[in-house]
């Protein structure tokens, strides 16, 4: 099973705390860090002033100054200079004056240089329980021990420092503690706060139902990151209300169309067994039940057919059609209709050819040819007109003379079970699925149809793409 994801609000408070207290440990750090550096600077301070005291001390030496005389001077160097020790040495290592007698054996460990002392040639150790940190340089005091170079060792005691820094590291951990729990929390009810214009939008979605579709999200109350979410959102609803309205409509449709034949039938049934009848007028009522049934089959095959094309089921056979092949064997087929309506049919324009499935393709026009004679007056034509165009296309043309329709109706013609004329309703006229199923099927070989009206004439065109030509 599949874990479920992290909310949106712990996602976001997990990466922001992370940074921020990455942020935090490292100003922490900075600040650490100055500070040390700040006591390493005024150690090194403290140790070239104990450096310059002692050059000072020897810088008048008398002529031939005796190593007494050296040491009384040195005595005085070390006053006003807290926690300081020094060492002097003469090249051959010999101690000519320390400040201590015993201890700070580090100072056998450091390398003198001629240069004054920074941050990168001082040292630190431990001796005795206490930090130390110092250098050591060499001194070319004039008059002074045959004016051979001496090593100069300074130290001073870092104790105090250590422990402010240990202290003040502590209070650094907490205070960054507790800043880090902090800004978690303040992180946390930011995004919580911030998640408010989606759980505004939830609220309003759960509202929407099937009694109330028109809900509507309003994109220019939400923020600017989730306008586009709300007006995708819409358009699905508009998507959804309008095919809720469609199977609304649809099932009302279904349920009118089926109430009259059920009805027929019922009424027919209930006058046979009404009384006794002879075994001929039985017949004429099974007969005229048979017609009812057949209108009913008729229905229910095309509302199948509609469905299967909603759901992009239809499987159409790709070949080679001969348009006007096909127009000429419907013709045949609705010759006799026509004849006894006093209606022509005519076919103008060359052989094409188109790629689809021959039946399909076949009911498409023959539902169009039908629904042209039936309202063609006596003595009129109907007229198949084939056109290729340049851009690889044919036009197939249905044209009839008829009444003019009002051009708000003609994008509905393909809708199911409309009728311009409610009052042409009839039996006969057939369910109001003709069209509808010559719209999906033109729509399934990657083509279109519109409905045109004008000058008492109705006309249907059909675009599909082009095959081949043949003159």
């Amino acid at each position: 099973m599949t874990p479920r994801p992290a909310s949106l609000v712990l996602r976001l408070t997990l990466s922001i705390g992370a940074v921020i207290i990455l942020v935090l440990l490292s100003v922490g750090w900075i600040i650490e860090r100055s500070i040390d550096t700040h006591f390493i600077q005024q150690d090194v301070d403290e140790l070239n002033a104990l450096v310059q005291a002692v050059t000072q001390s020897l810088a008048e030496p008398l002529p031939g100054a005796t190593t007494a005389e050296i040491k009384r001077r040195l005595a005085g160097a070390i006053s006003g200079h807290h926690n300081a020790q020094f060492q002097l040495s003469d090249s051959n290592g010999k101690v000519i004056y320390a400040t201590v007698t015993t201890g700070l054996d580090g100072f056998t460990r450091l390398t003198p240089s001629a240069d004054t002392i920074n941050i990168g040639r001082v040292k630190m150790w431990q001796d005795k329980g206490q930090t130390y940190r110092g250098a050591a340089v060499q001194l070319m005091p004039a008059g002074v021990l045959d004016d051979k170079p001496l090593t100069l060792a300074v130290a001073t005691d870092i104790g105090f420092h250590l422990h402010y820094l240990d202290s003040f590291r502590t209070y650094l951990q907490l205070i960054t503690l507790a800043a880090c729990l902090v800004a978690i929390l303040a992180t946390w009810f930011a995004v919580y706060q911030g998640h408010a214009p989606l759980r505004r939008i939830s609220a309003e979605i759960r509202r929407i139902k099937s009694d109330r579709l028109s809900i509507r999200l309003a994109p220019n109350t939400v923020p600017v990151e989730l306008t586009e979410l709300a007006v995708s959102f819409n358009d699905m609803l508009d998507r959804i209300e309008e095919g809720f309205q469609r199977l609304s409509n649809f099932s009302a449709d279904i349920a009118h169309e089926l109430r009259t034949p059920i009805t027929n039938l019922r009424t027919q049934t209930e006058v046979a067994l009404s009384q006794p009848r002879d075994a001929e007028q039985y017949q004429e009522i099974l007969y005229s039940n048979l017609e009812e049934y057949e209108r009913m089959a008729k229905m229910v095959g095309d509302m199948l057919f509609l469905a299967q094309a909603d759901n992009n089921q239809l499987q159409a056979e790709r070949i080679e059609v001969n348009v006007r092949t096909e127009v000429q064997m419907l013709f045949d087929y609705f010759e006799a209709w026509a004849e006894e309506r006093s209606v022509s049919l005519l076919c103008q324009g060359p052989v094409v050819y188109v790629q689809g499935d021959r039946l399909m393709i076949r009911r498409a026009l023959s539902n169009l040819l039908s629904n042209a004679i039936r309202y063609t007056s006596a003595g009129q034509a109907v007229t198949v007109s084939l056109v290729m165009n340049n851009d690889a296309t044919v036009i197939i043309r249905v044209e009839n003379p008829g009444l003019t329709i009002n051009p708000k109706h003609l994008p509905k013609l393909f809708d199911r079970f409309y009728r311009a004329d409610p009052s042409r309703q009839r039996k006969g006229d057939g369910a109001g699925l003709g069209l509808a199923i010559v719209k999906s099927i033109i729509a399934a070989h990657g083509g279109t149809i519109t409905a045109k009206s004008a000058a008492e004439k109705m006309i249907f065109e059909i675009q599909l793409p082009r095959v081949s030509i043949d003159s």
